[in-house]
């Protein structure tokens, strides 16, 4: 009776742990990061860069859309270096959200990028002694960002 009872009790609990235990050993998408929008995002010390794109419909000019949070105690200024183009300088003060490209305020023009419509650019941001950081871009035309185009 005991043999019997024994077995019931490890046949229940391997039942048990068959049944819940799956998600041990399988692959869980929730634990890796993505940009759920249509640019990119990446952090460089205080500044957090978020859902970067540009804008064009021609890939020569473009317009910068993003939103770069300062969370550091000092203003900075961002350097923004894209492949081809002149630099551009954004001033971020400390605390602060700079919201480039929303309805309420104006993109930043790069002129001269040559950047293919619905491909990658390859931009580098950085900003005083911190280590900068180059980022595949993507360049989307007007369509989807009706008046943003340059």
């Amino acid at each position: 009776m005991k043999a019997r009872l024994a077995a019931s009790a490890v046949l229940a609990l391997g039942l048990a742990i068959g049944a819940t235990g799956c998600s041990m050993v399988t692959y869980q998408a929730t634990t890796e990061h993505y940009d759920a929008s249509d640019g990119v995002s990446a952090t460089i010390g205080d500044l957090a860069l978020r859902n970067v794109l540009v804008v064009s419909d021609d890939g020569e000019d473009g317009n910068l859309v993003m939103t770069v949070v300062n969370t550091g105690d000092s203003d900075l200024t961002l350097t923004i270096e894209p492949t081809g183009a002149d630099s551009v300088d954004l001033e971020v003060p400390a605390h602060e959200t700079v919201v480039l490209g929303s309805e309420d305020t104006e993109p930043l023009l790069l002129e001269g990028i040559d950047a293919e419509v619905g491909g990658l650019t390859p931009i580098f941001f950085q900003y005083g002694g911190e280590e900068g950081l180059e980022k595949e871009v993507p360049v989307l035309d007007s369509r989807l960002y009706e008046g943003l185009a340059p």
